[in-house]
């Protein structure tokens, strides 16, 4: 993968399996993005667009772990990603994070500045409220600050976040809509390529 060449690329947030089948964060609500993260990436890989995953993998002594359940700690079942994209790992760009923003992750930044040629990038995953918006918006906020007119586009139903008594699933999706649209990212129903999209 050309980083240089790229005009679209695709990000898939954190489905791992302790967001979705295993430990303390996990909420299987969440498989039910899968099988249309799967049709992107597919689409994106056959087109020689860019592909990149981003996997929470925790050290044991992460200072999130006082604000959250321990989860995803490196090397454990967690911090893989679910079966369903494995298959794709090989031919995506990867990276590990130890927080909830992206944008932090060891070389991210530095390979979105080699791509030059970038137009268009999709975000896809999970947690719509907590790590998806924590790339979209300051990602935004990097673009503007480079005057990079690079699109920002998440498909919502693509992403998605966990359900508790204290965190209605519905209520948060729909406030981190409403923040990311603010910031100036394009919220679609379904990501269907080109520029032909599902409002």
């Amino acid at each position: 993968m050309k980083k240089e060449n790229l005009e679209k690329l695709l990000i898939v947030v954190d489905m791992v399996n302790g967001f979705v089948r295993k430990g303390a964060m996990a909420d299987p609500y969440i498989e039910r993005i899968i099988p249309e993260n799967v049709r992107i990436i597919k689409e994106f890989l056959e087109k020689e667009y860019g592909v990149a995953f981003i996997k929470d993998n925790h050290s044991e002594t992460c200072a999130e772990f006082k604000r959250y359940p321990k989860h995803c700690v490196i090397g454990t079942p967690e911090a893989d990603l679910v079966d369903e994209l494995i298959p794709f790992e090989k031919d995506a760009l990867v990276y590990p994070k130890n927080s909830t923003s992206t944008i932090f992750a060891p070389n991210f930044l530095n390979d979105i500045e080699k791509m030059k040629a970038l137009k268009e990038v999709i975000i896809t995953g999970c947690c719509t409220d907590i790590c998806v918006m924590n790339l979209a918006i300051p990602l935004q906020n990097y673009f503007d600050q480079m005057d990079k007119d690079v699109k920002i586009i998440v498909p919502e139903n693509a992403v998605e976040t966990y359900g508790a008594p204290v965190h209605e699933r519905d209520e948060w999706n729909n406030k981190a809509f409403d923040f990311m649209n603010q910031a100036g990212i394009q919220l679609v129903k379904k990501y269907v390529g080109g520029v032909n999209y599902e409002k």
